[in-house]
Parts: C-alpha cells; sequence; structure tokens
C-alpha cells in the first residue's frame, strides 16, 4: 500500500484506510498488555529463546516489545505503510516485513509460533487459519490477545455509545466471527481463553488518541474527527467519575486464546 492509503488486497478499507492515517495516534493511545497476560501468553506458546515467533498484523509493536524479553527470534508482520514506518521507527532490533494472514511471507512449516494483538478479527476466518498452518511447524502455537473495553462501568459505556454510530461494517472482537475458522475445522486444537484485568491510565487528551487511533474513528474527515474529539472532552468534563480529575483509569478485559496446529491440512 502507498501512503495515499489505497486498499491493500486482502485488507479491510477500515483497517487500511484507518490505520495508515492513525499510525501515530495508535502509538501514543493504545496501551500494552498486562504482564501476567503476557507471561501467559508465553509460556502457552513456547516463547523462549531458540524458538522462531511471528508477530502477525504487529502495528506498531504494541505486543512486539513486551515480547522481546522471553528471547525468542522474533519477526513481525504487518501489512498498512503507516504502522511498519513507526513500528521501525520504535523498535528498530526487530526485522518487520509486509504481509498479510492470508499470505504470509514464510516458507511452510518454518515457524514456531505466530501470535495476534487486537488484529486476528480483521482476518478472513478460512482462509487466515489455513495460511498460518501451512507457515507452523506440527504442533507450534497460535496465540491471539485482545484489550476488550470493560463497559460494565458507566462512563466507558457512554463511551462505546460515542463511538458506536461510526462503526458501519467494521469487523469487531465481539462478535466473535474469527473464531469460525478455528473451531470447525481440524487444522488445531481446541481454543484455550484465558481471562485478565487491565487498567490504562490516561489523560483526556491520551483518551482521545485511544478513541481516534480505533479504525473506523482514524477514517473519519477531519470535521467529524474534531466532533468526536469535542464529545469526549464533554464526557470527561461531565461525568462524575472523570470531572475534574487530571488522569483517570480506562478499564480492559484481556483475552487470551491459545491453540496448537494439528497435522491435518
Amino acid at each position: 500500500m502507498s501512503g495515499s492509503g489505497r486498499a491493500l488486497p486482502g485488507v479491510h478499507d477500515s483497517a487500511a484506510k484507518g490505520f495508515q492515517a492513525g499510525a501515530d495516534a495508535y502509538e501514543r493511545g493504545r496501551p500494552g498488555f498486562p504482564k501476567d497476560a503476557i507471561d501467559a501468553l508465553a509460556l502457552g506458546c513456547g516463547i523462549a529463546p531458540g524458538r522462531r515467533v511471528v508477530d502477525l498484523a504487529a502495528g506498531t509493536g504494541k505486543l512486539t516489545r513486551q515480547l522481546i524479553p522471553y528471547g525468542s527470534d522474533l519477526v513481525a508482520v504487518e501489512p498498512v505503510a503507516g504502522m511498519r514506518r513507526v513500528f521501525a521507527e520504535c523498535i528498530p532490533a526487530v526485522p518487520i516485513l509486509d504481509g498479510t494472514a492470508e499470505a504470509l511471507p514464510f516458507p511452510d512449516t518454518s515457524v514456531d509460533a505466530i501470535v495476534a494483538a487486537q488484529a486476528f478479527h480483521w482476518f478472513d476466518p478460512v482462509s487466515a487459519p489455513r495460511e498460518i498452518h501451512r507457515a507452523l511447524r506440527a504442533g507450534g502455537a497460535l496465540g491471539l490477545v485482545w484489550n476488550d473495553r470493560d463497559d460494565g462501568t458507566p462512563w466507558v459505556a457512554r463511551l462505546t455509545e460515542v463511538m458506536r454510530p461510526y462503526r458501519g461494517d467494521t469487523p469487531g472482537y465481539r462478535t466473535m466471527q474469527w473464531r469460525r475458522g478455528l473451531d470447525d475445522g481440524d487444522l488445531f486444537s481446541p481454543l484455550r481463553r484465558l481471562e485478565f484485568r487491565y487498567e490504562q491510565e490516561m489523560t483526556v487528551d491520551g483518551l482521545i488518541d485511544r478513541v481516534l487511533s480505533v479504525s473506523f474513528m482514524a477514517r473519519l474527515p477531519d470535521d467529524e474527527r474534531a466532533d468526536v474529539a469535542e464529545q469526549l472532552r464533554r464526557l470527561a468534563a461531565t461525568d462524575p467519575a472523570l470531572a475534574g480529575r487530571g488522569s483517570f483509569p480506562l478499564p480492559y478485559r484481556t483475552d487470551v486464546f491459545i491453540c496448537r496446529a494439528t497435522r491435518s491440512k
């Protein structure tokens, strides 16, 4: 994809345009992941010295940088040029390749684990698992991570309502449609799910970056983005949990899913 944000083959238009336009806001506004969740991911996927591990749809490297201490041979894959640019600036020691989940730049059975954070819902639910299975060694691991905002917190539910009118047909984690190719086929063992709690400490400006880094928000025209930012400022000024506070926590549930490649094709 060029810097103009033209559509990428196999990449949803919201992702191609939104993440190209919003790469810097993504790096500023998106959280990392709780350490206990990453420890569980590393243990479950065998992320350790001597292992070849791919961070798929790596974005600006939020997950990648947390995997570095585990000592594996890391390589990142990301289809959006703007995200690759920020990744390379932030994590120059880890190579990042252009590619998608449906067309991985690796030979057959060449990697020990593939992980994806905040990303698997963007992939084709049938062809992506097959391609991932092709690249994994027999018994290799697939690990998936999402931070999901806790809408049980009243002000977060209000935040979701601000965002909802802009979503359109953009894929999302909560639909669970991304599971189809993993649950229905014989390529992988059953998904194992682990849950963790997490909070991202932020300011009002940080909240604006967080929201405007979401794909379908990042691709909005400037005037609509400005309107969203104003709605968020009003929310922060009027909600009893936020008003008058210099900083506040945004709560999440972090979900980790792990499965293993079988020998079936």
